[in-house]
């Protein structure tokens, strides 16, 4: 009977237990499905190294299991695309980079759209691009840059790692808003691209803080600003390109970020749930930690300014590649 009765309380206290503690759980999903944190790309890339720096903070804020699952092709649309028309359970998130603004307006066909088939959920983080050139060139400073390059018209280069990509449009920006002609030469890949910088071939390029950042340190290479309208404590020195008194470079935005997306028709509640999981997880120590040492910088937001930016993004990136007639048709 007492062997009975103790059965019964523990279970009625179990009960009572998961009560009180159901409602502190995140509502997502399916209770116990795991999270499937899609990434565009092969592994090793920066969306892959903040998805998997991610993750194991993300399991711990939502008890449930997210499994990182690379998916790469179509230079990111494969995954894209798969999380675009999985279904808006809360189940399915992806890491996405900026490029997912610049490809429409490229002309690149996708079978989403990012607009209605995508929802945003947070910002995670940026990468800053680093305008450098040649030690050996005249000019020390971007007015100086921006002085010669209207006294000596198309007599200045700058590279990329190829046609379309963030740093090919960095230099259209630019050209546009400093009001010069630069002509563009696109490389295979970002190794080449900086070497013929540092070889003297090419006068100028856009690189990500982890690609040039050895060589401004040693002297290689000379950072004359940061692609974006704020500084960052890496380079505290290098001013940012909006920061240049000329033209109409006040307006000058274009930092590589990363964010995570779900797709559209996922519940607000399951959004704003997710969201406040990222945020916990990039107050972490050891996450600020991770991706400091692999050259990011923690960008937070709520839903709702991820959708500006990527909004004003995609207008932005749209008029340069008008302007300047780009396509990768």
């Amino acid at each position: 009977m007492i062997e009975n009765f103790s059965r019964v309380g523990l279970l009625r206290a179990a009960f009572a237990l998961t009560t009180i503690l159901t409602p502190l759980a995140p509502s997502l999903a399916q209770e116990g499905a795991p999270v499937r944190f899609v990434v565009p790309f092969t592994p090793g890339g920066g969306n892959d190294i903040l998805a998997r720096t991610l993750a194991p903070h993300l399991a711990e804020k939502l008890h449930r299991n997210v499994v990182v699952e690379n998916k790469p092709g179509a230079g990111g649309n494969i995954g894209t695309s798969f999380v675009a028309h999985a279904k808006p359970d809360g189940n399915t998130i992806l890491i996405a980079g900026s490029q997912i603004t610049t490809q429409p307006a490229l002309g690149m066909k996708t079978t989403f759209d990012i607009q209605k088939d995508l929802a945003p959920v947070g910002m995670v983080a940026e990468v800053p691009m680093i305008f450098v050139v040649n030690p050996t060139m005249p000019y020390k400073t971007m007015e100086e840059f921006i002085l010669y390059a209207r006294n000596h018209p198309n007599d200045i280069n700058y590279s990329s790692p190829g046609i379309g990509v963030p740093q090919h449009l960095a230099g259209e920006l630019l050209a546009g808003l400093a009001k010069i002609d630069i002509t563009h030469v696109p490389y295979q890949g970002t190794g080449p691209s900086v070497a013929d910088v540092i070889g003297g071939q090419i006068q100028s390029t856009f690189g990500s803080m982890g690609s040039v950042l050895p060589q401004i340190r040693n002297g290689s290479l000379r950072a004359l600003g940061v692609a974006r309208n704020k500084r960052t404590s890496v380079l505290p020195d290098v001013p940012a390109f909006s920061e240049v008194k000329d033209g109409e470079m006040s307006q000058y935005n274009a930092s590589l970020w990363f964010s995570i997306m779900a797709p559209a028709g996922t519940s607000k509640a399951k959004i704003d749930s997710l969201n406040a999981a990222i945020n916990d997880a990039l107050d972490s120590p050891d996450v600020q930690k991770k991706l400091s040492d692999q050259g990011f910088e923690i960008s937070k937001s709520t839903p709702e300014e991820l959708g500006k930016i990527i909004d004003g993004d995609l207008a932005l990136w749209q008029k340069v590649a008008e302007d300047n007639k780009l396509s990768t048709k």
